[in-house]
């Protein structure tokens, strides 16, 4: 897991899964239920409006009474290349609350990257405003909650391809 310069904290993985399908099981709400919270946490609520401006909502669940709803909105839109999203803002380019940013707010870039072998390059970078926050959220198990959750959308994205 790299460290950039920026309080970055960035996740990479090559994915058993073609693009078209790992950019589904990403963007379609009912996909993104499956595997957006480490299993045996669940996503019970989605909402994508994918474009610029738009909302993405999730709430998700656990064992131990953990109930987070989280609010972000989607900066940039690269169909099956590149998706930028903020916790900082909600729908519309609004500034969010901390309660709906989960107390720290972080910019995503997610990229998708077609390997030719019908695999997908997969990186997350998650970006900080200071070395605290992006500290707090290494310590709270940034690499591991992203691997797991990376992991989880490999297989729903394997299991989209069965399907077709």
């Amino acid at each position: 897991m790299a460290k950039t310069e920026h309080h970055d904290l960035v996740l990479e993985r090559t994915l058993d899964a073609p693009c078209d399908l790992v950019w589904r099981a990403w963007t379609d709400p009912e996909h993104l239920r499956k595997w957006w919270a480490p299993k045996p946490y669940e996503t019970i609520e989605c909402e994508i409006d994918l474009r610029p401006g738009g909302a993405f909502h999730t709430r998700m669940i656990g064992p131990d009474n953990f109930d987070e709803p989280g609010s972000a909105c989607f900066l940039e839109i690269v169909p099956h290349e590149k998706i930028v999203w903020t916790s900082a803002l909600g729908p519309g380019f609004q500034p969010n609350t901390p309660e709906n940013c989960g107390g720290l707010a972080f910019t995503a870039i997610v990229t998708f990257e077609a390997t030719g072998d019908g695999r997908t390059r997969y990186k997350l970078v998650a970006m900080y405003k200071d070395q605290s926050d992006r500290d707090t959220l290494e310590a709270m198990g940034f690499h591991e909650g992203w691997g797991t959750v990376t992991g989880q959308l490999e297989e729903v994205a394997q299991q989209l391809g069965e399907t077709v």
